[in-house]
């Protein structure tokens, strides 16, 4: 590669301050290109070369993925739209309530390591079509469980999660290894509308999606767009050396906490804000209690639903947009536009439930400016995570941070909610205000996470750049990396980097 000879010597692996090779035009910082942030982009013709498929197929693709997202995020928002009546049908409290979408959320974050590592070496579509296969069985099967048997119900939201891990911890990678740059964040925003917007009430089936992932998809090469035509293809490496890298990526581990702050607000808002809604409407005398033996539906859980749906296409496409141009000034813009959304989004949320009691009009209102900040970190945070990882690691990566925003985000938080609430409730007397106050004061406990999920996007936003270098040049075959017990260091040679023993240098 022209320039290589100009290359230092020397260069640690793992030195945070490593810069790019001097002389290779199109790496960030480079002498070729000393403004650029990203590598050199392929146009159509250079994609369809490297991929295999035409921009409209690459684009089906997208659509069938969106497709599914919907469906996964339909089923996991359906619960809350019907809350009340699963109450009323399975005679259970608050805890109990929550512990219907905590048992869901477990299991999936169980077992996306599993998909992730499976997702890393194997057929990516033969895994999603097996797992959203098995997930439509289980689902249809939950649909006919007797009121008595309140267990079945959590056993079949249990294994409901084996469909959701199998495709969320893989489709972002395939939509990673079709597009690059600003095409990537496009079609990331498209694809992340259906959380938490789009997946609300529709009659979709899992047997249309199992057979357009088998007939549409195509497995494309990993990594194959962001290297070099002359780059070697990238091998993996083994589960405890990804385990390894990821820990020490500080751009990952922090923007995985600042997303599981988002999953915390968000999971707990997706089951417990229409039921809290009807409850101010009880208290506020605009509509009657729900008495045991009645219907508890009500217009709340479908004006929620609405609401939900345009904050999420409103705020995913808000914060790609503002991203994608502030890209350009500010490399750092990413996190900072999560740092901003999750910040301002706090104390809208808090308004919301302080005026439930004075005005509903009110509280949707901030609502709505609430989720749609909350809403415009889903798809920079999956951008971000795709590249700061190199391609044969990123299903790992994206099972981890699944695993780490649910353990500590929506799989304890509705339960957590419900369990404040009902705790509180033992505290004062038996009413409907009781019941509204308790779940009330719960929910404050959202805004109070969003800022902490801010500050880890602060925190991001320091080590962001060094990271996506890292990664790059990692890609184009110019960096290698040192396992923990070796004392090699990394030699540049005609272009490649090598590694070799620290004695053989000294020698």
């Amino acid at each position: 590669m022209a320039g290589s000879d100009t290359a230092p010597f020397l260069s640690q692996a793992d030195d945070p301050d490593d810069g790019p090779v001097p002389g290779n035009p199109g790496l960030p910082g480079s002498m070729g290109n000393p403004k650029s942030e990203e590598p050199e982009v392929p146009d159509q013709e250079g994609l369809q070369r490297i991929t295999g498929l035409s921009p409209g197929h690459s684009a089906l693709i997208v659509a069938v993925l969106c497709y599914i997202n919907l469906l996964n995020y339909m089923d996991r928002f359906t619960v809350a739209g019907v809350l009340p009546d699963i109450e009323q049908f399975f005679n259970i409290g608050d805890s109990s309530s929550g512990l219907i979408q905590t048992v869901f959320i477990s299991s999936y974050m169980v077992l996306a390591p599993v998909f992730g590592y499976l997702g890393d070496r194997y057929n990516r579509k033969y895994l999603m079509c097996g797992g959203i296969a098995f997930w439509s069985l289980v689902t249809l099967g939950s649909s006919f469980i007797p009121g008595e048997h309140f267990w079945l119900l959590l056993l079949t939201r249990g294994l409901v999660g084996v469909g959701e891990a199998s495709y969320s911890t893989i489709a972002p990678t395939l939509i990673a290894d079709l597009f690059v740059a600003d095409q990537r964040s496009r079609m990331l925003s498209i694809f992340y509308f259906a959380i938490p917007g789009l997946a609300w009430r529709t009659g979709l089936t899992g047997v249309v999606a199992v057979l357009l992932l088998f007939l549409v998809v195509r497995e494309p090469p990993r990594g194959a767009v962001e290297r070099h035509s002359d780059s070697p293809p990238l091998n993996p490496t083994s589960w405890w050396a990804d385990l390894r890298a990821l820990a020490r990526n500080p751009s990952f581990v922090l923007s995985s906490l600042g997303f599981t702050a988002v999953a915390f607000v968000t999971g707990s808002l997706a089951l417990w804000a229409p039921a809290f809604l009807l409850r101010s409407r009880v208290v506020l005398g605009e509509t009657p209690p729900c008495l045991p033996g009645d219907s508890c539906s009500s217009s709340d859980s479908l004006i929620f639903g609405l609401i939900t749906c345009l904050t999420g296409v409103l705020g995913v496409g808000l914060g790609v947009e503002i991203s994608r141009r502030l890209r350009h000034s500010n490399p750092r813009a990413d996190p900072l536009v999560c740092a901003a959304g999750l910040l301002g989004s706090a104390p809208f949320l808090f308004l919301s439930l302080a005026c439930a009691r004075g005005s509903i009009v009110a509280t949707y209102i901030f609502i709505f400016i609430g989720e749609t900040l909350l809403s415009m970190n889903w798809a920079i945070v999956a951008d971000i995570l795709l590249y700061v990882v190199i391609p044969t690691r990123r299903s790992t990566a994206e099972a981890f941070q699944i695993v780490l925003s649910h353990l500590l985000g929506d799989a304890g938080s509705p339960y957590l909610i419900g369990l404040i609430s009902d705790r509180l409730r033992r505290n004062w007397p038996p009413s409907f205000l009781s019941e509204f106050r308790a779940l009330q004061f719960s929910l404050m406990l959202c805004a109070f996470v969003g800022a902490l999920g801010g500050a880890a996007f602060l925190g991001t936003a320091i080590f962001i750049e060094g990271d996506r270098r890292r990664a790059q040049l990692h890609v184009q075959g110019l960096l290698h990396e040192a396992g923990p017990t070796d004392d090699q260091i990394v030699v540049p040679q005609r272009g490649r980097s090598t590694r070799v023993p620290v004695a053989s240098v000294l020698i």
